[in-house]
């Protein structure tokens, strides 16, 4: 059939034509028109994943290049290269290699910073594509599996930038494999085992460059390759969860066509991403090995620091007090192990465990294809700002002697006000947001009850001089009444002295009832046009002006 005639006489050309193409060959015609017609919401958060998927796209590139070169070998030689300063110092094959590609290879330099970059920007761009989704909901049902994939690609990108910021075998990769070493080997009954295994002996052996380089190159990016592969086929089948507004309900989806329109947007944001990772390559400087020298574990330095990725761990290290249990002869470094387990383990472990736990209190196990504001949900967002305040304030200490050296103030005192803040900056973070959230929803029922402030002065009878407020436009106002409260367990707010329902009844299911009361419910409902007598009896004349009445007006 031709392409322009019968019911393929809407699909544009472009479309048609390697359609009918493919379609004779490999019978795909019918598939290819279905999907690159697919419909896709519309929204500049959407592309924040993006960033993550296209900066891990650049690190394949960069990092292939960069393996024609690299040698993983913790043989010891002599510098001969192009860095005078270093000339005739000894090092390992590794280190050797890296200053090699640094500044005998052509391009070597540009290639390995905007390797660095593009991995600083993919975890990054993980980290905040997951926050947009936590905050908007779209975690919800159908899309669980989707978002335990993107726990665990976060935690393995965890991984790969640990591995891979270690391969030069510098003094600042050394001493953060040297921290590494010391979190393996305490953990009980497996850490010799794991210790010996990583580094071919007693630490530093000689074997730790060659394998982390073999989970770095191979290993954890396969896995991260096949998860890609998963989290965006699951994508493309359940689509993005799209924004409130107009005509957008959980039944119908409002965007535009993967081809052209999602297609072109999404090469031209890889050309954008690709441009701002080339320009930091060049002009902006990272890790700059040559200064810091090759690694010997008997050399130490001041303001080390790791990738801003790993930051939290090292502060939970700095922060913990000297603390270890023995027991049978045996010795549990507390000092290392709660901090190398319990910040990433509350963490990881609340992302994966937060979309089941809601369910489990609230009962909704409808589908959610329409996302939430952050606002409407004020329990949520106030635990996520928790979450990034627990996480911010670690990062921060990471740094603390930076801090004290810097601001001139005691390296101890930093330490002491970081145990404080580590438990009580999280709390004051969820009331603050809590109250905002309210604050926010009070704002919106105010623009739903009374319009929107129009810049027009008008006089009443008796003298006083309001601001007309006129309707808000109707975009702005669907997308405000897409608020929907957040659901309640059915019989949770039994009164007393009644009979719950019947998984409500003993110490867990009242304790369950009484959270879902508290997470779920109608907060600040939304005001239906009507006035809440802030006016001082004087609402009816407003109302009056608003609708047009009869009176003197100043145009402001």
């Amino acid at each position: 059939m031709s392409p322009s005639s019968g019911p393929d006489a809407t699909v544009p050309k472009a479309i048609a034509g390697p359609s009918e193409f493919l379609d004779d060959r490999l019978g795909a015609g019918n598939f290819l028109k279905r999907n690159l017609r697919k419909v896709f919401p519309d929204h500049w958060s959407f592309l924040l994943g993006e960033i993550a998927l296209y900066s891990f796209i650049i690190l394949l590139l960069t990092g292939t290049f960069l393996t024609f070169f690299f040698k993983p070998s913790m043989e010891h030689v002599i510098y001969d290269g192009a860095y005078e300063p270093l000339k005739g110092v000894g090092m390992s094959a590794a280190y050797a290699s890296a200053l090699e590609i640094s500044f005998d290879v052509r391009g070597g330099l540009l290639m390995r910073q905007m390797h660095h970059w593009a991995a600083l920007l993919f975890v990054a761009g993980m980290m905040v594509h997951m926050l947009r989704v936590f905050f908007t909901g779209a975690y919800r049902k159908p899309r669980e599996l989707n978002w335990l994939i993107g726990v665990l690609l976060l935690t393995l990108a965890l991984a790969e930038g640990l591995t891979g910021y270690s391969l030069p075998d510098d003094l600042l990769s050394g001493a953060g494999l040297r921290i590494t070493e010391g979190v393996a080997i305490s953990l009980p009954l497996i850490g010799t085992w794991l210790t010996f295994f990583l580094f071919g002996g007693e630490y530093p052996g000689e074997d730790v460059i060659s394998r982390f380089y073999s989970l770095h190159i191979l290993l954890i990016p396969g896995i991260l390759l096949a998860l890609i592969s998963a989290h965006m086929i699951l994508m493309w089948v359940q689509k993005h969860t799209q924004m409130p507004g107009k005509g957008r309900t959980n039944n119908n989806v409002v965007g535009a066509p993967f081809y052209p329109a999602f297609m072109a947007k999404a090469g031209a944001y890889f050309m954008f991403t690709f441009g701002v990772i080339a320009l930091l390559g060049t002009f902006a400087q990272v890790n700059p090995i040559w200064i810091f020298g090759p690694y010997t574990p008997a050399d130490i330095s001041a303001g080390s620091q790791p990738d801003f990725y790993m930051g939290f761990l090292e502060g939970a290290l700095r922060l913990m007090p000297s603390w270890e249990i023995n027991f049978l002869g045996f010795t549990l470094p507390m000092s290392v192990l709660i901090p190398a387990l319990v910040p990433m383990g509350i963490i990881m472990t609340g992302l994966a465990v937060y979309p089941f736990a809601e369910r489990w209190i609230t009962g909704d196990n409808r589908e959610h294809h329409v996302a939430d504001r952050p606002r409407n949900n004020p329990h949520r967002t106030s635990i996520g700002i928790s979450a990034i305040t627990f996480y911010g304030v670690l990062w921060l200490l990471g740094a603390n002697d930076e801090i004290s050296w810097v601001f001139k103030v005691s390296l101890n005192w930093t330490t002491y006000v970081g145990r404080v803040l580590i438990f009580v900056a999280p709390v004051i973070a969820y009331i603050i947001t809590y109250r905002i959230c309210l604050g926010l929803q009070r704002k919106d029922a105010a623009i739903i009850g009374h319009g929107v402030e129009s810049g027009v002065i008008k006089r009443l009878p008796h003298g006083e001089y309001i601001e007309v407020h006129v309707p808000a436009a109707e975009d702005i106002e669907a997308h405000m009444r897409g608020k929907e409260p957040v659901p309640v367990l059915t019989g949770a707010d039994t009164e007393p002295g009644g009979i719950p329902p019947k998984g409500m009844r003993g110490p867990i299911g009242k304790l369950k009832a009484k959270m879902s009361t508290a997470y779920g419910g109608e907060k600040i409902p939304l005001d239906d046009g009507h006035h809440d007598g802030h006016h001082d009896g004087h609402g009816d004349e407003h109302a009056a002006v608003g609708a047009g009445g009869d009176d003197k007006s100043i145009t402001r």
